[in-house]
């Protein structure tokens, strides 16, 4: 598997990773996904996806918070993905921001995966 890194962004409450791994793009964001920091995790989203990155695994282990406006770009991501034929799988995330996908309905539209391990070996 390659490991190497494609990028990260940070600002305030938000870190973001990037990196490859396999066939997959696997996105980390790090802190709380709300209004002030959705581009941070959109921006890399999309370089991923103009990079050839139709799978996207983002790994929900270190995220905190997540909003509705970080909901939408995770949701805008998915679309884009899917029209390039492949997908955006949710890995590990804390009860806290699974609870924000259950009261919205929106885990029925990702793969949603226990584990990033899970979420890799489903390639």
């Amino acid at each position: 598997m390659d490991r190497g890194t494609v990028g990260s962004a940070h600002r305030g409450r938000l870190q973001v990773e990037v990196r490859e791994e396999g066939a997959s793009a696997v996105v980390t964001p790090v802190g709380e996904l709300d209004h002030h920091t959705a581009d941070l995790l959109r921006e890399p989203l999309e370089s991923c996806l103009a990079a050839g990155f139709s799978r996207l695994v983002i790994d929900c282990s270190r995220l905190e918070f997540c909003d509705s406006t970080g909901l939408n770009v995770l949701l805008g991501a998915r679309l884009k993905a899917e029209a390039a034929g492949g997908g955006v799988h949710l890995a590990g995330m804390l009860p806290v921001v699974a609870r924000v996908f259950e009261i919205t309905g929106a885990e029925a539209v990702f793969t949603v995966h226990e584990s990033l391990g899970a979420a890799l070996d489903g390639e």
